[in-house]
Order: structure tokens, then C-alpha cells, then sequence
């Protein structure tokens, strides 16, 4: 006789992970699918902290949504069919302008709740849509290939069991909630996501389970059971967000102004559930089109065109989002944050538009955001190659461990966890909102590495002033590959210079990017 074998939960969602060569599949707004990479994780989330992603999909132009002025003109001469006149921009300082569709986010700039974080990639940059975004959601290295999401570890470790007996009285909401009809894969776990797909919080709808009479004992009743639980869990999610909303509000009349823009709807619902009460630590909105490789610009109209209605959009709803929060007096808990999964090339194409790149500028805003432009201006090149983009000077990861520790409430040991390595915090949130990021003397001091000569033939010579600390210096080619690992060491507080062998590269443009101990610079070499 066979010995009959009993399918657990675990089982079946590995069962569905090999069916479906891990695409998820989406049961009342929980995808099921196993993570290749499970580790041990111990993060808390003892604080009021809220966290609002905005997805920016198709590779935002950061070089059309953030101008340095002293960069202008060489950026003139390389995108003359597309470019803003310098006029209609919207000036920050002295140095630092933004896209004329961006007024509401430089109203919140003014009012010092605005962070813009420059040249934000990763190694070896992947110009893939679909790759670029996993490794962003995922956290991973660009050669790594992760199913979990950074925020679905992050919540892991202390509901491993999740969504078995979920809501319970000790955690009775969403843990966290993507506003659209399919969940972030930033929240997925090793078993299963922790987001839920809400597009009405009004009414979030409910599901009816798939049998209610007896339920046989074999692997068609275990299966039939667990899909039965898991719709009374998400019943059970549906009545509560849906109370939240009933008890929430909102008071910017903003809305009003955008009754069009679906992404302030979005974050409407968002403010609203918040201020209801609901106690769900991780919102995520989308706004998708950015993939502006034709008619960026309108011909002739260079603030007009698709990429100026998607910064209107995203401006617009960012401003009603942040006005609702301080009305409703709940702005010191929520921090927002744009991403993208790549910036565009430095060159502007024939038609109008522009094609996939590397690193770009993102927004962290909110009342704890500080208020600063951190990074570099991307240096313009009037002679720059037509597959050349902005170089990396941040890693996302350093910015995803900065929010872990000072804002969601997690150790620096579980950030190492939830990011596979140790990536430092940089600062990004005002001192009076978090006491976690620790920095020193050296960091707060210009910091200045000196390459030459440049151009250069056979050799480069790279100078610095060491930190006690561990350097690490990569020489990249002008797509955003790694060409050498220079050095990665600790170095004593004394300049220090070495001597990089380049005669066997060929010609062309490369970057050196110096990073430690959350201090990033890179520097432009010219190969001859």
C-alpha cells in the first residue's frame, strides 16, 4: 500500500514556486511563492514609523528633473532638442534647479522637508526594465538573483509563520499595503507577501471560501484548506482597512485641484487610512511611463510633452499627499521616497527622447527628511559617448540600510541581514528625528580625491586623505561596469596615493568611485 503523503502550507507554496518558475500567483492579494535564500533575521518594528515607497516605472530622467546650473550649458550642448530653457527652470540655490513641473515638490523644499539624493545605482548596472526593477525590490547585488523583497525580510524574521493565524490580537493590520490591484514585490518574504493589494479601502472586497462542507483528508483537503484560511485572512484584512477608512480623513484641498491625477487618488487613500488609525507600517504607489525613449519633449516645446505631465502628476500628488499630513498632524511619522530602476543616458536621441541609463536622483520628503542636496552634480561631458550615463556616487542598499536603522526601527546587524552585506547609513534624516546615525568629524569635512594626470595613458594616480576607516576604490567603464577593485582596506588617517596600471584598457571614458564610511565620490578619467 502507498503511503499517502499530507501537503502543509510550506509544501504547497514550493509546489506552486516550481509550477510557476516563480511568477506569483495572486490569491486575494497574497502572490505565493518560496525564496531561494532564507536566512535568519531579527528585526523590530517598535515605533509609530511609517514608510510611503513611489515607484517611478520605465527609468526616470534625472538629468530632465534635476538641473545643476553650473552644468548647464555642457548639458545644452548634448540634449539641445530636448532641453529646458534655463528660464523656466525652478531654482533651488544657487546651483541646483528643478524641472518647471515641479513646483509642488519645491514648495516642500522651501519649507525644509525635502531631501535629494544624486547619482543613486548600483554596480554593474543592469539596463534591463524587468532585471533593474527585481534587483531594486529584491536589494540584491546586480549578479544575484533574490525572490524576496527587502521589506518582506525586514518583517520576516518576527512573523516567520505569516499569514498562518493572521490578524491576531498583537498584530491585527496589514503589515503593509501596495494601493493598486497587484502587491509589491518589495514585500515579498520567503513564503509569502506581506503586502495586500487595496484599490477601494472603502469597500476592499471580500471572497467567499471554496467549500464549506466537509473537506477530505487528503492533499485536495489540505491544499482546499489552506486556500479557505488564507481568504479568511483576507476577509479579515478587508474589514479593518475598510474601518480605518471609514474613521480617516482628509483635509488639503489639493485633491481638489487634481481630481485627474491617479496618483494623488492613491496617496489620498494612503493619508486617509493613517490618520483612521490603521497601524500598517509600509505604503506602495506606482506611477508608471517614464520609459521616454520618443517624444519626452513636444518638438519645439521642451517644457511640454510626456515627461513634464509625469512630473506634474507626481509633483501634485506628493504636495496634496504632504499638505494632508501636516493638517491632519501626522507628518512626523511618514517618510516618502521616489525610486526608479534607472536614470537615462546623458545624450538626448533623435526623437526627442532618451535611452536607458545608469544612477539618478531620488526624493526622500517628509518632516523628517533633511533638508539638503546630498551628492554631486553629474559631470557633463560635452564630448560624451552616446551610451554613457550619470555614474553611480550612492548605492540604493546605503539608503535602504539608513531607512532600515533610522526609521523602520531596525539594528545594524539586522540591516547586514535584510541587505546580504554591510552598506553604511548616510544622512538623510533630520537629527531630531532619530538618534541611530552616528557620523564623525571627517565625514562632515569636503572631501577631496585627487586623480592624475587626466587624461592619462598608461597609468593614473589616485590621492586621499585616509580616515582611519575602510576605503574602497572600483574603477568603472562609462556604461556602469566594473573594469578593476583598486583597493578595499582600511587606511591610516595620512594622504595616501596609489598608482592604477590603465595601458591594457582601452580608449575611452572611465570612473573612479571612492566610498567609505558613508562618504561617496566619483571621478571622471579620460583614457587615451
Amino acid at each position: 500500500m502507498k503511503k499517502s503523503t499530507k501537503l502543509n502550507r510550506r509544501d504547497f507554496i514550493k509546489l506552486s514556486t516550481l509550477a510557476t518558475a516563480s511568477l506569483p500567483i495572486t490569491l486575494s492579494g497574497f502572490p505565493l511563492f518560496a525564496s531561494e535564500k532564507p536566512a535568519e533575521y531579527q528585526l523590530s518594528e517598535d515605533n509609530e514609523n511609517i514608510l510611503v515607497l513611489i515607484q517611478l516605472q520605465g527609468g526616470n530622467d534625472g538629468l530632465n528633473t534635476v538641473f545643476n546650473l553650473n552644468q548647464y550649458d555642457n548639458l545644452q550642448s548634448v540634449r539641445s532638442n530636448i532641453i529646458i530653457p534655463e528660464a523656466n527652470l525652478l531654482s533651488l540655490n544657487n546651483d541646483t534647479a528643478l524641472h518647471p513641473s515641479l513646483s509642488g515638490i519645491k514648495g516642500i523644499w522651501d519649507r525644509e522637508k525635502l531631501s535629494i539624493i544624486q547619482n543613486v545605482g548600483y554596480p554593474d548596472q543592469n539596463r534591463s526594465h524587468f532585471r533593474s526593477t527585481d534587483i531594486w525590490n529584491s536589494a540584491s547585488s546586480s549578479d544575484e538573483y533574490i525572490s524576496s523583497g527587502w521589506i518582506g525580510r525586514f518583517f520576516n524574521e518576527n512573523h516567520a509563520e505569516y499569514p498562518e493565524n493572521y490578524p491576531n490580537t498583537e498584530n491585527s493590520d496589514p503589515f503593509a499595503i501596495t494601493l493598486g490591484k497587484v502587491v509589491s514585490e518589495t514585500c515579498q518574504g520567503p513564503n509569502t507577501n506581506f503586502s495586500m493589494a487595496v484599490s477601494d479601502p472603502d469597500n476592499p472586497g471580500t471572497a467567499l471560501v471554496s467549500n464549506t462542507g466537509a473537506i477530505p483528508n487528503n492533499c485536495y483537503g489540505d491544499t482546499l484548506t489552506f486556500i479557505n484560511d488564507t481568504i479568511a485572512q483576507t476577509n479579515a484584512y478587508s474589514e479593518v482597512i475598510a474601518n480605518a477608512s471609514n474613521k480617516g480623513n482628509n483635509l488639503s484641498t489639493k485633491y481638489e485641484n487634481s481630481n485627474d491625477n491617479k496618483l494623488a487618488g492613491k496617496l489620498k487613500n494612503v493619508a486617509k487610512l493613517i490618520s483612521g488609525g490603521l497601524k500598517t507600517k509600509v505604503y506602495i504607489v506606482q506611477l508608471g511611463g517614464f520609459d521616454t525613449h520618443d517624444n519626452q519633449t513636444e518638438e519645439g516645446k521642451p517644457t511640454e510633452g510626456r515627461h513634464s505631465d509625469l512630473l506634474n502628476e507626481l509633483s501634485e500628488a506628493i504636495a496634496a499627499f504632504q499638505e494632508d499630513l501636516e493638517l491632519l498632524n501626522i507628518d512626523d511619522k511618514v517618510i516618502g521616497m521616489t525610486y526608479s530602476e534607472f536614470g537615462r543616458r546623458i545624450r538626448s536621441n533623435a526623437g526627442l527622447g532618451t535611452d536607458h541609463g545608469t544612477a539618478a536622483p531620488l526624493f526622500l520628503f517628509g518632516n523628517c527628511a533633511k533638508t539638503q542636496i546630498l551628492g554631486d552634480a553629474p559631470e557633463i561631458d560635452t564630448e560624451v559617448d552616446i551610451k554613457e550615463g550619470v555614474q553611480m556616487q550612492y548605492d540604493f542598499r546605503n539608503i535602504y540600510s539608513t531607512v532600515l536603522t533610522d526609521w523602520l526601527g531596525a539594528t545594524k546587524q539586522e540591516s547586514n541581514s535584510v541587505l546580504f552585506d554591510e552598506f553604511d547609513a548616510l544622512p538623510i534624516f533630520k537629527e531630531s528625528c532619530t538618534a541611530a546615525l552616528s557620523t564623525d568629524d571627517f565625514l562632515l569635512e569636503e572631501l577631496k580625491i585627487n586623480v592624475y594626470p587626466n587624461p592619462a595613458i598608461d597609468s593614473i594616480n589616485i590621492g586621499f586623505l585616509g580616515n582611519n576607516k575602510n576605503v574602497k576604490i572600483t574603477l568603472y567603464n562609462s556604461i556602469g561596469a566594473t573594469v578593476k577593485q583598486i583597493t578595499n582596506k582600511k587606511y591610516s588617517a595620512i594622504p595616501h596615493t596609489l598608482k592604477v596600471d590603465i595601458q591594457q584598457l582601452p580608449q575611452g571614458n572611465y570612473f573612479i568611485h571612492y566610498q567609505s564610511k558613508g562618504v561617496s565620490k566619483t571621478k571622471k578619467v579620460l583614457k587615451y
